[in-house]
């Protein structure tokens, strides 16, 4: 309708939209939900309704995060399009009813099918799948009550079929694998909680029934991350038997993502023994555990390598460079390196080693000539401190990195050495402080916009230089070495943090400012900056970072004040863009001038707040929810008691529950005994996205799933 009341306007002007080829038009359709171009935009004009159906539109249908999306709507989309369909995404659709799938039925051409986080029985699953003869790649979870022998000779015949599947677990299972007789990809996602709701202790051994044995023969890429817990750790032994009694031939990916402590167990240690003699891996993921102390990096394989994870090892940079890099003749093909909590990847050796020591800058230097077609890069959770030595700083290092496009440090690692040399932080401001009587201490003006920062010649910093260098990096996290979220996964809520790295303390306004130089940045993480007294640096984001969708700020600043809200809110009303927002931070007050501010981000769908001794304003939130139609998810962990908790929450569900059917909201008390149970009904779309804290940067490979 827009398009059409604009046409006299255009005239007027001597332009008109339809007079456009139709190559461009197409191009412009293809920004637009498939649901918005079949159910309204083609209805518009006769030249409309024909291109609205034009194969490279209907194709390829993605309904994940349109969250606008209703049971009518898909039904009314597979009748009128469910032929032309090939690849369809509904990933994360957790508000549709169950009895919604049984419309992917009209889709008889489906190549490709992502159910990932969607509703669906065993028995829809059957029915479904026996309909849809052409499907190579399936996306499903599998809940409790999964019931492999519901599935039809029919069902099994598609999955006989499959080549890739991707399995979320929350159930001992395994799921449809047994049925795909040839699978080339399996990645396996496992959410089993130890216990089950009413409080019995889970066990990880399968059902009698299910001890079909997985079929890996032709298996090219095993992906298996798994959730804190024991049980999780036991099935995910019983889908790796099999791989150890016989290692596929064209095995060149192989990930194994597992928090804490995965011990290492004969079995495991053979399939390993085994990889090492048959396979040449394209990609490497491993538990710490089963590469701490070991030589198996010695006799690993490589082929092209594009993707390596070494997330929280003990590996030192001597083992780095000679075991994995090998002098840098096979690592140009390598695009992401995940060095998270790998605490002396960047020194020599780590037996005498403190963690806090300087880096050898020779060691990075390697690194980044060896490796440098790298796109993805996470050092973080480490203390990388870089020498005095002039030009070895490891911002300077790592502005080499030309094609980087997400990027991962400490904040210990961008501080200047001279800076901290000549103007050790004082004492004042160290944290995080004690709380309690507040000390009353005076508060350096800083400049508010970027014209004055620059008079004060930041732009001389080395991370000024770093983030000038780096001109398409999408993705930035600066995060503190000691931070930890106050709200972990499965445990409860954090009551101390540690203080921040010595040589933090000077990282502050001034740093922030400089990344307003990163035109194109789309996502944004700062946590545990100490010196942030302002927050004027943010300001200078919202004006220059225009495509900002995602921003992450946590415990900035002095721990026991909110010192940088008014920035923050001047910055949010530059945020057009922004769609997910979240915010860690002690003494948090939601009140109705942050609200405001925020009711500028006309784009935003996700708002998570964590604080501890937090307060909110009901009035406040309830006018915001009204005013921003697009926000689906509100999450607020705070001070407040359960009794104004749940009759926000209840209020704001009541209010925009039927104009939002993808609404989810949590209000809860952050320190309440029953958190662990109220996370466990969020959806994983949300808890993995937005809700709990981590560093996401070269998490998992590029493209690891369509």
């Amino acid at each position: 309708q827009e398009l059409v009341s604009g046409e006299s306007e255009e005239e007027s002007n001597g332009v008109n939209l339809m007079e456009f080829s139709d190559e461009i038009l197409l191009h412009i359709l293809s920004y637009v939900p498939c649901t918005d171009l079949v159910l309204n935009v083609r209805r518009t004009c006769r030249k409309l309704a024909t291109l609205c159906l034009d194969k490279s539109l209907t194709h390829t249908v993605v309904l994940q995060k349109d969250y606008k999306v209703n049971k009518d709507k898909v039904k009314q989309l597979m009748r009128d399009i469910g032929k032309e369909i090939y690849q369809l995404n509904m990933a994360g659709c957790y508000w549709l009813p169950s009895s919604t799938i049984d419309h992917v039925t009209r889709c008889k051409n489906l190549v490709k099918l992502n159910l990932s986080g969607c509703h669906i029985t065993s028995l829809r699953l059957s029915k479904m799948l026996s309909t849809l003869q052409h499907l190579c790649s399936l996306a499903i979870d599998v809940n409790p009550g999964f019931d492999a022998s519901q599935l039809s000779s029919e069902c099994k015949a598609t999955l006989s079929r499959v080549l890739e599947l991707k399995q979320t677990l929350y159930t001992p299972s395994y799921g449809v694998v047994p049925c795909c007789t040839s699978l080339e990809k399996l990645l396996l996602y496992f959410e089993i909680l130890d216990r089950s709701r009413e409080g019995f202790m889970l066990s990880g051994q399968l059902m009698v029934g299910e001890s079909n044995v997985p079929h890996y023969q032709n298996l090219r890429v095993f992906y298996a991350r798994l959730a804190p817990g024991y049980v999780n750790q036991e099935v995910v032994r019983l889908y790796l038997a099999v791989l150890s009694d016989r290692t596929p031939e064209n095995l060149h990916a192989f990930l194994i993502s597992a928090p804490g402590s995965f011990a290492e167990t004969g079995a495991t240690k053979n399939l390993l023994d085994s990889m090492a003699r048959n396979v040449r891996l394209d990609a490497l993921q491993l538990p710490k555990a089963w590469i701490n102390g070991s030589g198996l990096l010695q006799h690993l394989k490589f082929n092209n390598p594009f993707y390596f994870s070494f997330s929280r090892c003990t590996l030192s940079g001597g083992h780095l460079i000679q075991r994995v890099i090998n002098g840098g003749k096979d690592l140009k093909s390598l695009t992401s390196l995940n060095l998270s909590g790998c605490v002396h990847c960047l020194a020599p050796e780590s037996l005498f080693r403190k963690a806090e020591d300087d880096i050898d800058s020779s060691i990075l230097e390697s690194l980044v000539v060896s490796c440098c077609n790298l796109r993805h890069l996470n050092l973080s959770a480490a203390h990388h401190h870089s020498s005095e030595s002039i030009g070895n700083h490891l911002c300077q290092l790592l502005s080499r990195l030309k094609h980087l496009l997400s990027l991962a440090l400490p904040v210990c690692s961008i501080t200047d050495v001279a800076a901290n040399v000549e103007k050790p932080p004082k004492a004042s401001n160290l944290v995080p402080q004690a709380f309690g009587k507040k000390v009353r201490m005076g508060i350096q003006t800083y400049p508010r916009n970027l014209a004055d920062q620059a008079s004060q010649k930041i732009e001389s910093s080395v991370f000024w230089a770093l983030m000038g260098s780096l001109r398409f990096l999408e993705t930035l996290e600066i995060i503190g070495s000691s931070f930890s979220s106050a709200m972990p996964r499965n445990e409860p809520a954090i009551r101390n943090s540690l203080p921040p790295c010595v040589r933090a303390q000077s990282v502050g306004d001034s740093e922030v400012a400089a990344i307003s130089q990163l035109t194109y940045l789309q996502s944004l993480t700062l946590a545990q900056l100490p010196n942030i007294l302002t927050g004027s640096g943010l300001i200078n984001i919202g004006l220059q970072c225009q495509h900002l969708r995602t921003l992450s700020l946590a415990n900035l600043g002095m721990m026991g004040k909110m010192v940088y809200m008014s920035a923050l809110m001047d910055m949010l009303k530059h945020c057009k863009c922004l769609r997910d927002l979240r915010l860690e931070q002690p003494y948090f007050c939601a009140g109705a001038q942050f609200f405001q501010a925020l009711s500028h981000c006309s784009s935003l769908q996700r708002l998570c707040i964590v604080s501890r001794s937090g307060t909110l304003q009901s009035d406040a939130v309830m006018s915001f929810m009204a005013s921003c139609l697009e926000v689906i998810m509100c999450h607020m962990f705070m001070g407040e008691s359960l009794t104004v908790c749940k009759n926000l929450q209840q209020s704001i569900v009541r209010s925009f529950q039927a104009d939002r059917p993808a609404l989810n909201v949590i209000i809860f008390p952050l320190l309440h005994e029953d958190l662990t149970e109220v996370i466990r009904d969020v959806p994983m779309r949300h808890l993995d996205e937005i809700t709990l804290f981590k560093s996401r940067v070269a998490e998992e490979p590029p493209n690891l799933w369509w």
